[in-house]
């Protein structure tokens, strides 16, 4: 018996919209809200969700793209960056970050929960990974090179859960600089942890990106596992 996938409904406070909902072969585990980049719920977002789920985790990736392009997917190339930074551009964070909230108390709900729920978002996701954190919403939260942290940090002192952050030290959208002045803000608070990789570039965990690096992909991936095992109950 192996993982389980499906597209589920969820009903927003404007409107229903999609999640892609997978479940671990035991059929139980602890949640994770994974937070899309700016290229939709594709592929490499929902192989992310499935190898979670291989992980043991129950896992959520609501769609927020859906009031512009619901289920829209999208490549790596010029074409689909273009379309990415317009999409993410019409979206009204308020509004995804309900629609987190929306897939989280519908992950709560879910009848194979046993645990804790961390949230688990990648660039445009990491930096609303980081808000889900600050709202309070999940016991734990996981920011992959999360853009614009750095120019939200006057909501450091609303982080009250544990937080790993991911950079890649060669990541042009994402200076080094930026990693630093988010590490000050957080220099006093034990529950944040921050990660960087050498070599790597923005995008480093994909490898639909000509910037994937395997080596740090994997590093990540070992940190991200230690980090969601610290949440669970002995």
């Amino acid at each position: 018996m192996g993982i389980k996938s499906e597209w589920i409904e969820l009903d927003g406070a404007d409107g229903k919209f999609g999640a892609y909902l997978v479940t671990p072969h035991t059929g139980s585990g602890p949640g994770i809200v994974l937070i899309q980049e700016i290229f939709g719920v594709n592929e490499h977002i929902r192989t992310v969700a499935e190898q979670y789920a291989h992980d043991g985790f129950v896992v959520i990736v609501p769609d927020l793209f859906w009031r512009s392009a619901p289920r829209v997917e999208l490549g790596y190339d010029e074409a689909g960056w273009k379309r990415a930074v317009e999409l993410m551009n019409a979206t009204d964070h308020q509004k995804a970050q309900a629609d987190i909230g929306v897939a989280i108390e519908a992950l709560k709900a879910h009848e194979g929960m046993t645990g804790p729920v961390a949230s688990l978002g990648y660039c445009f996701g990491g930096l609303l990974s980081y808000h889900t954190a600050a709202n309070g919403l999940v016991d734990a939260a996981i920011c992959y090179y999360g853009g614009g942290i750095q120019n939200n940090l006057d909501r450091a002192a609303e982080i009250e859960v544990p937080v790993l952050m991911l950079f890649g030290e060669e990541d042009s959208h994402i200076p080094m600089e930026a990693v630093h002045q988010i590490a000050e803000a957080f220099v006093d608070n034990e529950l944040v942890d921050i990660v960087s990789f050498t070599d790597a570039q923005h995008g480093f965990n994909c490898a639909h990106r000509d910037s994937y690096n395997q080596r740090a992909a994997v590093e990540a991936h070992g940190e991200s596992l230690i980090f969601l095992s610290e949440m669970l109950p002995d």
